[in-house]
């Protein structure tokens, strides 16, 4: 790859791949640029479009943006961007959203938690306790 910037952006978003794939979604995936209309660099985060960045001079504001610009070309509710941390393993990564997706999510993740509780709450609280335990 003729552009070092864009060979490191290429190895992180790999990273974050493998990753997503041991943890989360064993069929996360980098998804090929298609100019005007991307839909993130990687799909397979659970209703996110995810932009993936290793840049030095670090700019948030931009990366929200477009993240948020992204996740409505892909079809996803959310839009977040995975920054790297300099000198740190991908799992020590940034995951960063503006306040309004965040809250959405959160009142999301809050009426699916209610509504199972509802449910079924020996599988709530179950569910409950592994993920306490992981944290």
């Amino acid at each position: 790859m003729a552009n070092p910037n864009k060979a490191k952006g290429t190895a992180f978003e790999s990273l974050v791949v493998a990753y997503l794939r041991e943890h989360h979604n064993p069929a996360a995936h980098r998804n090929v640029q298609t100019g005007a209309k991307d839909i993130g660099d990687i799909d397979g985060y659970y209703l996110h479009a995810l932009e993936a960045k290793a840049e030095k001079t670090i700019t948030l504001s931009d990366y929200i943006a477009q993240a948020n610009r992204e996740a409505i070309h892909a079809g996803q509710p959310f839009g977040c961007a995975v920054v790297k941390r300099r000198m740190k393993g991908v799992g020590d990564a940034y995951v960063v959203r503006d306040l309004a997706t965040d809250v959405r999510l959160m009142n999301r993740l809050k009426f699916m938690e209610e509504a199972l509780q509802d449910e079924s709450f020996d599988r709530w609280y179950g569910i409950d306790e592994e993920l306490r335990e992981a944290a």
